[in-house]
Order: structure tokens, then sequence, then C-alpha cells
């Protein structure tokens, strides 16, 4: 595959994000641009103002208004809505289509949309997360060295002052990011509740809660799924060696569980008299799971390791419920029931 640069752009192997643009030396115009480097200018200019005439074009590329539209018929077979208009006024128009064609972008842009999504990846902007670094991590992919160390610089000296969790490395989650796309294993170092070390893994998804972000992945120590919290790991290194995607299971449902339930002395099993849209509505993922029981009922579990801790924050949702699991939780809630009784004269 050969390697097309435009001036203003970045170098991209191929055309950048545009397959079978037709390259070599066939057709090149008197002023020596091949039609690949053609076509890409003529996107460039299309992007670049609402519309422009067929001559404006055809003296912008030192080409004929003939060959412009030619080049506009390529765009087209590409899946570009390139729009014409006759008469005064008219002109050719990057108009909207059914799907997201590739994007050209210039340095100056490449390196906005890169801060743009480095802020979005931490949290900024919420919603965002996981979409932020999978697009991330396929720019920074193709992304110069010279525009990589600008975004760099610019990411380190921005300060976001309403974080809500820890900070994540954007640099681990990229190297993430990629192990997941190309299946690579990798290793880190991990600061858990149990201790610290090494950690070889099959990294399969990043999961975003909003306040943390986790890795889901085989730890091949382990042999077993596991569940990383982000802010925990340091130094990771991709090892280079890629492996076959195993079964898996639901991601979301499986950090869910093991951030909510997992390494807590007690986890309450309650039945809430409400729909679990409602309660889903109030309840993070990172608080608890909510499982529908018929249409008006769902059952909520939590773990934690102070049982009257856990029957405060249940007794605080606004809908009745019943405690399903641990017995002890079921005497916790009856004796902080019969106190706050007795404190108004009841019972």
């Amino acid at each position: 595959m050969t390697s097309d640069h435009v001036d203003g752009l970045p170098g991209v192997p191929g055309v950048p994000g545009v397959p079978g643009v037709p390259g070599g030396a066939q057709g090149r115009d008197a002023g020596g641009r091949g039609p690949t480097r053609r076509v890409l200018r003529l996107l460039d200019l299309l992007q670049s103002r609402p519309v422009w005439s067929g001559t404006e074009l055809a003296e912008r590329l030192g080409v004929t208004t003939r060959s412009v539209r030619r080049d506009v018929d390529r765009l087209r077979d590409l899946g570009y809505p390139v729009n014409a208009a006759q008469g005064a006024g008219g002109g050719y128009q990057l108009g909207a289509g059914r799907r997201l064609p590739p994007l050209l972008l210039d340095d100056d842009e490449a390196v906005a949309v890169a801060v743009c999504l480095r802020l979005a990846a931490g949290g900024t902007v919420e919603g965002l997360g996981e979409a932020a670094v999978r697009t991330l991590a396929k720019l920074d992919q193709v992304l110069p060295g010279r525009l990589r160390g600008q975004v760099e610089a610019i990411h380190e000296a921005t300060v976001t002052l309403d974080s809500t969790g820890p900070i994540v490395d954007s640099r681990t989650l990229l190297t993430l990011a990629r192990a997941v796309r190309e299946t690579e294993q990798v290793v880190f170092d991990y600061v858990g509740p149990r201790g610290e070390g090494e950690r070889r893994v099959e990294p399969y998804r990043l999961v975003s809660t909003g306040r943390r972000w986790y890795l889901m992945a085989f730890d091949l120590d382990r042999d077993d799924w596991r569940t990383f919290r982000l802010d925990r790991v340091h130094g990771i290194r991709a090892r280079g060696w890629r492996f076959r995607p195993r079964e898996a299971p639901d991601a979301a449902t499986f950090v869910r569980r093991s951030i909510t339930q997992s390494g807590h002395d007690h986890v309450a099993r309650v039945r809430i008299a409400a729909p679990r849209r409602e309660v889903d509505e109030r309840v993070p993922p990172s608080v608890g799971t909510v499982t529908a029981d018929g249409p008006d009922h769902c059952v909520f579990e939590a773990g934690g390791n102070d049982l009257a801790g856990m029957a405060l924050h249940i007794a605080l949702l606004p809908w009745p419920f019943e405690v399903l699991s641990p017995p002890e939780l079921r005497d916790v809630v009856l004796a902080q029931g019969r106190r706050l009784l007795a404190a108004v004269g009841e019972g």
C-alpha cells in the first residue's frame, strides 16, 4: 500500500481512513499531482467552506472543471455526499449522508480533537468516556509524533477542578484500548486491597462507571476473569504477544457485580416494590445490581462491610422493600425500625 501525504494533513499509510481511492502514477495532471492527492485536496477544500463553484475548485487544484467533476464522482463513490447546484449562488457542497464518511483533519484540527477526547475520556464530558477512549486510540495510532507531542503538552498543562473520581493516566487508557483492539497481552503492576504485584492479563473490555475506569481481563496467573481499577494500575506495557479471544462474560454485568459484591463481608438482597427502570435511575451502577422481578418489582443486590450502614442506605430508597438475605440484615433493619418508632413515641 502506498503512502500519500497531503500538505497540511496528517500522513496516514495509504489514504487516511479512505479505502479504495485510486492511486499510482496513472492519470497524473499537468502539475504532477496524482488523482489520490488531488481527491484528498478536493475533500479538504469542500470541508473548509460551505460552497465552491466548479471554476474556483479547478483553479485551486490546477485542473479543468471536467477533472473536478470526475474527482467529485470519486468522492461520491467513496460515500461522501457531494451536492451540486446550478445557477447563481450554486456550486459544490459537502452534505450530510446516511453514514459518517472518513474525515480529513489538518494539524490544528487533529490536535484539538485529540485534546477534547482526552478531556472526555477523563470524565469531564458525561457519557462520552468509553467512546472517547475508543476514538482516541484510533486517532493516536495515526497521529504524527510532532502532533502527539503537542497534545501531550496541552494535556499536561490542563487541570480539571471538578473531577469526581481518581485520575487515570491517559497513556494507560490508550495502551489498554489498543491492546483490547489488537488482542495483545499486557503486564502491569497492580496495587489492590490485598497487596500489590505484577499481573499478566488478556484485556477484553474497558468499562466506565462515571466515577472510575475498570478493566475486565483474563488473569493468566490466576486462570480466571478479574476486574482491575485503572487508577491502581501502574507501569503498564504491552508484551507483543497476541492471544485468541476466549468466551467472555458480559463486561458490564461482570464489572458491576465485581465492584458491588466481591470483596465485601456481606451481600444484601432486597426485593423492592418498584419497576427496575425506576430503581436503575436512582441506583448508580457502582452501587449495586438491579434485576427485574415482574413488571412492578425488582431485586437489588449490593455488598458492604457494615450491616447498619447498609440498612440505612436501603431505607433511604423511596419504595417499600423486603429484605431477602442475609438474615442478619433483617435483624438490623428491625432494630433500627423499633428505635425510630421509639423516637416518636410509637411502639
